[in-house]
């Protein structure tokens, strides 16, 4: 079983779209379970929207999360997918020493990127795998990535993170297909949007396969 967390220790990075997105590519490569530990509840509110029955979502706290990945394991579960809380360090340093990588969602501005740091730091220190996804940025052009986000990397870079290639941008059919109750590769499959989400989906998937995860 491999389990991903999607955190950031700051609100509006955009972690339960993330997770919603990627819990449904998850689906197509074996059983699922996406994990709501965020008090707002805002990827419980798609899943309740979301027709399909996969894939399959827990809530959890830090006194429930090591039952539920213990259950997920004993009923076969193949990813695990957490949307953290932005501001329980606790919490979110509980999850990361559990899962195999954490994903951490980045938008290219200022406040952003200092509350990377402090989640960077985190890691750091619990010596947890994690890498950076650019996330909600603007659209790139056919030529380059906007300068924004190529500032954004290097800023990023400079202060030691892996950044994967590419981006996921700000794009309306995200926002329709989260409306729906579906990912954007079921809303739109064909669309640009799919095509960033499912670049970013592979590469995080190997990442997961690389690293072991702590019982």
């Amino acid at each position: 079983m491999y389990v991903i967390l999607v955190a950031n220790q700051k609100g509006g990075a955009g972690k339960s779209t993330i997770c919603a997105h990627f819990g449904a590519l998850a689906e197509a490569d074996g059983k699922t379970l996406l994990v709501d530990a965020d008090p707002q509840g805002s990827l419980t509110d798609w899943y309740t929207s979301r027709e399909a029955e996969t894939p399959l979502l827990a809530q959890a706290d830090a006194n429930s999360i090591a039952q539920v990945l213990d259950a997920a394991a004993d009923e076969g579960v193949k990813w695990v997918i957490i949307d953290s809380a932005p501001h329980n360090a606790p919490l979110m340093a509980s999850l990361m020493s559990r899962a195999n990588v954490t994903v951490i969602p980045v938008r290219p501005g200022p406040f952003d990127l200092k509350a990377a740091g402090k989640t960077l730091d985190m890691a750091r220190a619990l010596k947890a795998p994690i890498v950076c996804v650019i996330n909600a940025a603007p659209p790139p052009t056919r030529e380059s990535e906007p300068t924004v986000v190529a500032e954004a990397r290097m800023v990023l870079t400079s202060m030691g993170a892996p950044v994967l290639p590419g981006q996921v941008s700000q794009r309306a059919s995200f926002s329709h297909a989260l409306i729906t109750g579906q990912s954007v590769t079921e809303y739109d499959p064909d669309g640009r949007a799919a095509g960033e989400i499912l670049a970013m989906w592979s590469a995080v998937t190997k990442l997961a396969e690389s690293f072991p995860r702590k019982p």
